[in-house]
């Protein structure tokens, strides 16, 4: 059986987009054929537990941030060795991809890195564009997640490795996200189920655009005077989001969950009526969305969407058809998407039922992850 040396700093239980985006491609490749090299992250039982459960070896680096290193290198190479891999498959390709020479060299005929929204952003620095291109040369294959990050990262990269490039999104669990996901629980035990719900799941952090959301409130209980807005997600922009609804006096029409546990983000999603994160790029094109899988999600769960313009968040809406995406930082586009969609029921079940068929035609996981196997194969 082909094996395959999975190098990467971010794997779960840390947390994060990535991380969710390589363990899910993971655990869906054929059995027997994977071994996962990865960063400690940090100390604990939690580490352990969750490595024992996995379907293939984990092996963990000292270190809580794995970077290329020569003791880092001269360790992947001597798992690939002793572990018999045939292929390396880096979970972002920069900076880790820096090491594909050297592995190469101890025996891997097949290299293969992942990018994601940091690198398109590193395209844009000229000492990091360097990097980039010396990535490029040294693997066979550079994933991207849609068009914008895929334009930006092949300028750096050179056009040999360019026309190498293979779109590899994450996909949605449809068999997670789906509209009887338990939404009606969820609305009921928050004192919603009567209510209109724009409902935003994300990590609270100025990018995603909840700010926006906020913003808008006003314009929206004009129009829609018992909408509430539910913010899911925990992170450091939460005081100054508080803040904000004190601000614009909209207390009343909104509420935070903090962070959910990942098994009930599903029916965080259900309780809502329109999904709304209208996120923007912010630091000159240095924070910027890479695609959104949350609009993904929320379309498999039936919801319409409104999405930011930020970066890749467009490749993940089809604009009329599963929802529309608006200028990033601005609330009154925000505001009269969601207005159109809180007010028209019809709307929602069309474009709620274009997502889903969306998703399930071109999204789902099992799809992603057969694509994958196929160029880690070569």
């Amino acid at each position: 059986m082909h094996k395959t040396l999975i190098v990467t700093n971010d794997f779960p239980p840390r947390p994060g987009g990535i991380q969710a985006f390589v363990h899910n491609m993971a655990v869906r490749q054929p059995a027997g054929s994977v071994v996962v090299y990865a960063s400690t992250w940090r100390d604990g039982t939690e580490v352990a537990r969750f490595d024992a459960e996995q379907p293939f070896p984990v092996i963990r680096d000292r270190t809580k941030v794995m970077v290329p290193t020569p003791r880092v290198t001269r360790r992947a190479a001597e798992i690939l060795k002793a572990e018999g891999c045939e292929s390396v498959w880096f979970g972002a390709a920069a900076p880790l991809g820096l090491m594909a020479p050297a592995l190469r060299r101890a025996g891997a005929g097949r290299l293969l890195g992942m990018t994601h929204g940091h690198e398109a952003a590193w395209a844009q620095l000229p000492a990091a564009r360097q990097l980039l291109r010396r990535i490029g040369t040294g693997t066979d294959v550079l994933t991207y997640l849609g068009e914008y990050t895929r334009s930006r990262i092949a300028s750096a990269v050179g056009p040999e490795a360019a026309a190498r490039m293979v779109q590899l999104p994450p996909g949605v669990d449809e068999r997670s996200f789906h509209p009887d996901s338990g939404g009606a629980a969820v609305r009921e035990r928050l004192g919603l189920a009567d209510r209109p719900v724009v409902v935003c799941v994300s990590r609270l952090v100025p990018r995603k655009g909840q700010d926006t959301l906020i913003e808008a409130m006003p314009q929206i209980l004009v129009d829609v005077p018992d909408a509430v807005l539910l913010i899911v997600g925990g992170g450091p922009y939460r005081a100054d989001l508080e803040k904000l609804v004190d601000a614009r006096g909209v207390r009343s029409a909104v509420r935070f969950t903090g962070s959910v546990p990942w098994e009930e983000l599903p029916a965080h999603y259900g309780a809502g009526d329109v999904f709304a994160m209208p996120c923007r790029t912010r630091r000159g094109g240095l924070d910027v969305e890479g695609l959104g899988i949350v609009y993904l999600e929320a379309s498999a769960t039936g919801l319409p969407v409104v999405a930011g313009d930020s970066g890749g968040a467009p490749d993940a809406v089809i604009e009329g058809e599963t929802g529309y995406v608006v200028p990033g930082g601005t609330p009154a586009a925000a505001a009269e998407r969601i207005v159109r969609l809180l007010k028209d029921e019809e709307l929602r079940r069309r474009m709620g039922e274009a997502g889903r068929r969306w998703v399930d035609r071109s999204w789902r996981w099992d799809l992603l992850a057969g694509r994958l196997t196929s160029l880690l194969a070569g």
